[in-house]
């Protein structure tokens, strides 16, 4: 029926279902036949059921660290892509900074980071904030100058200030474009985190904290248990992500095909 919600017809759900019980099946084979390569589902579950504050408490912190960063990160690249959007000077000065930064492995800064500003959770955010920042620039910059030249003409017959030739013009533009990076950068932000928790060797909390001292005692369910934690925490934001992105695209035709 027209009314009925679409995840209810079985296309929705039964793709995913076999797929995860496949995937079940396949581990329960190799955690059957090599116990010291991966544990065995149960046990991974039992970590949850026997310390489950222990994971959210950890995941909290790790999300605070990736939220903190991609909000930084985003917003520093959203102005910059206005800039070079607007400014030819600003483009040709600073993309190739841009491309410097992006190139430039962020595991080899996050050590000096920590040396910088401590253990606390400013050198993760800005781990974090510096593998989110590219995406996100080249997005926007690719979105704000992807307008209809023949719209743009218009505006300029009406002698339309830049910015609202920015405002109603090419920020709507770009938004299809944005969206595209935040589905990629919000899951991204987690791996920034974990990233500067695992160079971070005196932190004492977050799921890469947990999982660097699980690793370091072979206590492979608990490695599990903490990555299942990230694996979920990353589809828990890209399905918010998808949902604003339908909401606030409802007029593009990405959203009807």
């Amino acid at each position: 029926m027209s009314g009925t919600p679409r995840w209810v017809h079985p296309r929705f759900w039964l793709p995913t279902l076999v797929a995860l019980l496949a995937a079940a099946a396949a581990w329960t084979w190799v955690a059957r036949e090599n116990p010291y390569v991966l544990p065995s589902l149960s046990s991974v579950g039992q970590q949850f059921l026997d310390q489950p504050e222990l994971y959210l408490t950890n995941a909290w912190t790790t999300l605070q660290e990736a939220l903190l960063g991609l909000l930084t990160g985003g917003v520093a690249a959203a102005l910059l892509a206005v800039l070079v959007c607007e400014s030819t000077i600003f483009r040709r000065g600073l993309t190739p900074l841009a491309v410097i930064l992006n190139v430039t492995p962020v595991v080899a800064i996050a050590p000096a980071l920590v040396v910088a500003f401590g253990f606390g959770m400013l050198p993760k955010v800005i781990v974090t904030g510096l593998i989110t920042f590219f995406p996100v620039l080249m997005n926007t910059v690719t979105g704000l100058r992807s307008v209809d030249r023949h719209v743009l003409q218009v505006f300029r017959t009406v002698d339309a200030s830049r910015l609202d030739v920015l405002l109603r013009l090419r920020f709507p533009s770009a938004l299809p474009y944005l969206f595209s990076a935040l589905r990629v950068v919000f899951p991204l932000s987690l791996v920034g985190a974990i990233v500067a928790e695992f160079s971070a060797a005196g932190a004492q909390a977050g799921l890469g904290t947990l999982i660097s001292v699980a690793s370091s005692n072979s206590q492979l369910d608990r490695v599990f248990a903490a990555i299942a934690c990230l694996a979920a925490m990353g589809s828990l934001m890209l399905l918010v992500v998808t949902t604003v992105e339908r909401r606030a695209l409802s007029w593009h035709d990405s959203q009807h095909r």
